[in-house]
Formats: structure tokens, C-alpha cells, sequence
């Protein structure tokens, strides 16, 4: 079995689920990051709280740029982790296929994230062969093991940047295998 963690920061309203960004780390040392170029700014502009805590982590523009970046983007369109939606999810079908034909797939309160994974594709009967049909969730892990959100590994830095928080997963899937096998 090789495990997949995952994080997808979105936009949601109570009836749809948007793309922002995907972070994912595979137990074989791969790492996936991307952003959707396609996200709905203009909603996104309007959310204090994604503002606040999940924009920030967006890639901007550093360096000698030759591109000017007016103030209204909410990231650096010519960054090479901007990319189309539909490039994203042939991305992530073959990130995921990669690992092979064992794969589960493991996120932190991950309804949603299932969800918005999904969508990349379309309906959930559409998901490509090889994609899970469903993902593992940490907190019910844990909650079934007994262990409470306070014991488990916090996170350090860089909450809601999407890669951050597969990182964090991994990390936090993986402390979770350690206490069972320590449980008699």
C-alpha cells in the first residue's frame, strides 16, 4: 500500500467547491503543488478569510521580474505552479497512477477535499481508473484510536499553503501508524 496526503485549499458556499490550490506528497518522496489559474478571483477577493490565510501563500512575483503584477492579482500568473484546471487534473491522475496500483489517498477533515478532487474530472463516476474513489480521513483516525486534536503533531508554519499541509498530513498519518503500533 502506498499512501498519498493531500491538502486542497478552496472556495466553498454551501453549494459549490472551487479549486484553489492542491498540495500532495506521496510515501515514494514525490511532491505535487499547483495552483488553479482558473479560480474565481473575483469571489476570492470578496472572502476575508481566504484573504487572509490562504492567498498569502500564493505564489507571487520575487526577483528580477520582467513582468509588472498589478495589485488586483492575487498571484503571479507566469509562475510555473499556475496552471489550468484541466492541466492540473491530468497532472494529479498520473502523480497519483505513479505510485501505483495500491494507492490510498489520507487528508485532515478531507470531505471536502474529496469532493473539490473529484470535480477535476467532473462527476465522481468519472474519476480516471486508478483514482481512488475515496480518501481517508485523518481526524477519524485518530478519533478512532482514541487520541484527541490537542495530542496530535501541530503544525509549525505555513498553514493553508496547500503543500504545507499535505506535508503536515504525512507527517501526522504516519505518528498516528506509529501510536497504534505501540497500542498492545
Amino acid at each position: 500500500m502506498t499512501a498519498i496526503d493531500y491538502d486542497l485549499e478552496f472556495l466553498e458556499d454551501g453549494r459549490h467547491i472551487e479549486l484553489i490550490s492542491i498540495g500532495m506528497v506521496c510515501d515514494d518522496g514525490r511532491q505535487y503543488y499547483a495552483v488553479n489559474r482558473d479560480m474565481p478571483v473575483r469571489k476570492i477577493r470578496k472572502h476575508k478569510w481566504l484573504m487572509e490565510n490562504v492567498v498569502p501563500h500564493l505564489p507571487k512575483g520575487q526577483g528580477d521580474q520582467r513582468i509588472h503584477m498589478p495589485k488586483r492579482w492575487l498571484f503571479h500568473y507566469a509562475d510555473h505552479r499556475v496552471k489550468p484546471r484541466k492541466q492540473i487534473a491530468d497532472e494529479v491522475m498520473d502523480f497519483i497512477r505513479a505510485a501505483g496500483s495500491d494507492v490510498e489517498l489520507w487528508a485532515n477533515y478531507g470531505a471536502y477535499d474529496h469532493v473539490c478532487l473529484a470535480q477535476l474530472w467532473g462527476r465522481m463516476i468519472d474519476l480516471p481508473e486508478g483514482v481512488p474513489m475515496f480518501t481517508h480521513d485523518i481526524q477519524q483516525e485518530a478519533r478512532r484510536l482514541g487520541i484527541g486534536w490537542d495530542e496530535l503533531p501541530q503544525q509549525d508554519s505555513a498553514e493553508h499553503n496547500a503543500l504545507a499541509d499535505a506535508r503536515h498530513n504525512q507527517t501526522v498519518r504516519r505518528w498516528l501508524a506509529e501510536q497504534e503500533a505501540r497500542t498492545p
